[in-house]
């Protein structure tokens, strides 16, 4: 049967695509601009949103198994409930979700409440499904990387509980096995949620040490208060997206994102290799910065 992409032309989405395709899936993506999209060949594309009815019922015909991405947007509770809604009027039974670290806990943080309500949906609704619930991207960083080569800071605020950072790949490759375990069942499987960790939890000031081993220079943190953080994502993204990460970096401070035991070891299994790191992502970038 077929397998559908939701969000494929993102960092995550692209990434899950390429795995399916790599492991012989049929694999159909949904996306609004065919025409901007690349992906590998025989991919089938779809034009739509999730918010786009007929094109969403179009796309769902022939799948069985599909994967919940839908981007932090204003309305993004409304997609993913018309999407799941759609998939089980069209006769779809397995659903992979990527979901956040906590959803239920960081309720205060808007995107995490709108994954801990589709979470209950998923439930509710009856899928075979699995919850994928990554921590902080570890490559979210390489937006921040001509502060620390430039100017020595590492500007984001996650304070010093520490956040287990998690690789988009690692998160790719654990959501194509799980859409292909689903697809492959000869019948239901219980709902599963799975912790998407890396292999160290990292604080603001060992991630700061990290990036002065790796240039050779020091690399400061920039401290815990998360107000300036808003005031600088406010310069690009809107005055309500700031706002929520800062609400979000404000649960780094207070909470963190603390794996649970086993959770490193149980992607490593599954992965059948170890996790990728943030040091190696962090020379990566520094490597790249020296050519």
């Amino acid at each position: 049967m077929t397998i559908l992409v939701t969000g494929a032309t993102g960092r995550i989405g692209r990434q899950v695509v390429d795995q399916l395709a790599t492991r012989g899936a049929d694999v159909r993506v949904l996306t609004r601009d065919p025409a901007k999209a690349a992906f590998p060949t025989g991919v089938d594309v779809a034009q739509g949103d999730l918010l786009d009815i007929d094109a969403l019922r179009a796309a769902f015909a022939g799948v069985r198994t599909f994967f919940l991405l839908n981007a932090v947007t204003g309305d993004e509770f409304a997609q993913a409930l018309v999407a799941l809604n759609i998939a089980r009027e069209c006769g779809v039974e397995h659903v992979v979700y990527l979901s956040v670290f906590d959803a239920d806990r960081a309720v205060n943080v808007p995107h995490f409440a709108v994954k801990s309500g589709a979470e209950r949906m998923i439930s509710q609704m009856g899928f075979s499904a699995t919850i994928l619930r990554p921590s902080y991207f570890i490559d979210n960083d390489l937006m921040i990387k001509d502060v620390i080569l430039e100017h020595g800071v590492y500007p984001i605020p996650i304070g010093a509980k520490g956040l287990a950072m998690v690789d988009s790949r690692d998160i790719a490759e654990v959501a194509a096995i799980e859409l292909l375990r689903r697809d492959r069942a000869p019948g239901l499987l219980p709902l599963e949620t799975i912790n998407l960790v890396g292999p160290d939890t990292l604080t603001g000031t060992s991630v700061a040490t990290i990036w002065s081993e790796l240039t050779g220079r020091t690399i400061v943190y920039g401290g815990d208060d998360p107000s300036g953080f808003e005031q600088t994502m406010a310069t690009f993204m809107p005055k309500w997206a700031a706002y929520e990460m800062r609400l979000m970096a404000e649960r780094y401070v207070s909470d963190g994102m603390i794996p649970a035991a086993g959770d490193a070891e149980r992607l490593t299994t599954l992965l059948g290799r170890p996790l990728h790191s943030y040091r190696d992502y962090a020379a990566s970038i520094v490597a790249a910065a020296k050519r």
